[in-house]
């Protein structure tokens, strides 16, 4: 039972770090109708971004989260704007094959600039809390908590905002909300920045957790990316409840599976929601 208890708190806590890049994943997607695998070279951006400001100048976690957004922001609007935007008329396939080369430079860049050697955030080390057995660190619950406090933002932002709202309506119907008065170019632009701004603060995310280099991006893109079909492309409540999803998924299958087949549960969990629920766990239905 303690085995079970862990992996379902191990899988809450995995699960709540690829939930903030799978919004930022969905919200892309929403807008623009392609999907952006350029979002790893913005985790990994923002990774950085915030690595820096907390080696540097000593900035906290919070502090830390917001330059991520920035950076990570900043550069897929150069990218998403820039560079694949101008593909768009080829098709979503062309523009999604050329947003793995973005991925591929994104990383390049950071490694010239950086080296491949594993970075850590400077910051306390505590002991893990002990309750009825169950191991949890002190450190992975405050991820926890900016991981919440970072979606709500997101929600709160969609829902109560003038510029929540014109996202929302440019996803239904861009044809509709032009006629509104609405801009759609102005909306992507936006949409971009707030989806690679996400991705960046999942990228410090990950660092607590862990460690960085120029690839922290592309080891999380797949799970990333399941999440996000797992809830339903565009749905950015989806995006979250797959997130969590298959990261309870992957730590279950660790009491039954040997630890180097954990990523195949991700392809394993879209295969099945594919077959059974194609638009995904809270995804539109076909018209």
């Amino acid at each position: 039972m303690e085995a079970l208890l862990q992996a379902l708190v191990n899988g809450l806590l995995s699960g709540s770090l690829i939930a903030v890049p799978a919004v930022g994943f969905t919200a892309i997607f929403a807008i623009l109708r392609y999907p952006s695998f350029a979002i790893a070279g913005y985790v990994s951006v923002g990774a950085f971004a915030g690595w820096w400001v907390n080696t540097r100048f000593g900035f906290g976690a919070p502090l830390a989260l917001l330059a991520a957004f920035v950076a990570g922001g900043l550069t897929g609007l150069v990218c998403e704007q820039g560079l694949l935007r101008r593909l768009m008329p080829s098709g979503a396939l062309t523009v999604a094959i050329a947003s793995i080369a973005v991925n591929l430079v994104l990383e390049n860049v950071l490694r010239f600039f950086f080296g491949n050697d594993l970075r850590g955030f400077d910051l306390p080390i505590r002991p893990d809390l002990i309750l009825g057995g169950i191991f949890i660190g002190v450190q992975q619950l405050w991820n926890l908590l900016l991981a919440v406090v970072v979606v709500g933002a997101v929600f709160g932002f969609l829902m109560f905002t003038r510029f929540g709202r014109a996202m929302r309506a440019v996803a239904d119907n861009p044809d509709l909300a032009r006629l509104k008065g609405i801009d759609p170019s102005r909306i992507a632009a936006i949409a971009v920045m707030l989806g690679a701004g996400l991705a960046g603060a999942g990228g410090v995310l990950l660092g607590l957790d862990t460690s960085i280099d120029p690839m922290t991006g592309y080891r999380v893109l797949l799970s990333v990316f399941a999440a996000a079909v797992l809830g339903g492309l565009g749905s950015i409540p989806g995006a979250v409840v797959g997130a969590l999803a298959l990261g309870l998924a992957e730590e279950l299958s660790l009491l039954v599976v040997p630890a180097t087949y954990r990523t195949a549960v991700g392809f394993v969990a879209i295969l099945l929601i594919l077959t059974f629920r194609p638009r995904g766990l809270l995804g539109e239905r076909a018209a």
